[in-house]
């Protein structure tokens, strides 16, 4: 199954504040990535060509970079995502800057299932959050801020559950005591 998934947001400031922006990903500088809400972004190292990293059960390495315009990142997790994500800045025709964000890929196996189900829906919050986290960096407001539709908020909270089970110490029962 392939998947286009295409986010963008118009900015009424230039080129390079859009583009400061994608090059302080996952550093101590980043406006753009949601933290508040999702998992953190991390890289083996700064970000550049080669760095290995992601979010949560998403995993990626940075395919291509250039510095203020572009950043693509390869698919390496989950199983069956085959493809790319990327952040591009770009002029319209009006003078507004463009932050977009594509996603591309082909899905196999059990992807088939989980992208429709639950990744896509995830990925769609996640990008509006972070395309509303740029907006405030730049603008100081966020003329319509995304919500999260009631499916990302139970599957989240699913995801929260499952989470502190995973977390909880598991208590072992001692027969006769001492």
């Amino acid at each position: 199954m392939a998947v286009l998934n295409i986010h963008t947001r118009r900015l009424p400031v230039s080129e390079a504040e859009v583009g400061a922006l994608i090059d302080d990903l996952a550093s101590n500088r980043d406006r753009l990535w949601p933290r508040e809400n999702w998992p953190a972004l991390r890289f083996d190292r700064p970000l550049g060509f080669g760095a290995v990293g992601g979010h949560g059960p998403v995993r990626y390495i940075v395919e291509a970079y250039e510095p203020g315009r572009w950043i693509r990142f390869r698919f390496t997790a989950p199983r069956g995502f085959r493809g790319f994500h990327e952040y591009s800045v770009r002029r319209a025709a009006d003078g507004a800057t463009l932050l977009s964000h594509v996603l591309a890929m082909k899905v196999r196996g059990t992807a088939r299932v989980s992208w429709p189900l639950m990744y896509r829906w995830m990925h769609d919050a996640l990008l509006e959050d972070s395309l509303d986290c740029g907006e405030r960096a730049l603008t100081g407001a966020v003329r319509t801020p995304a919500r999260w539709s009631r499916y990302v908020v139970q599957l989240r909270a699913i995801g929260q559950r499952a989470s502190r089970r995973k977390a909880r110490p598991e208590t072992v029962a001692v027969a006769g005591g001492a």
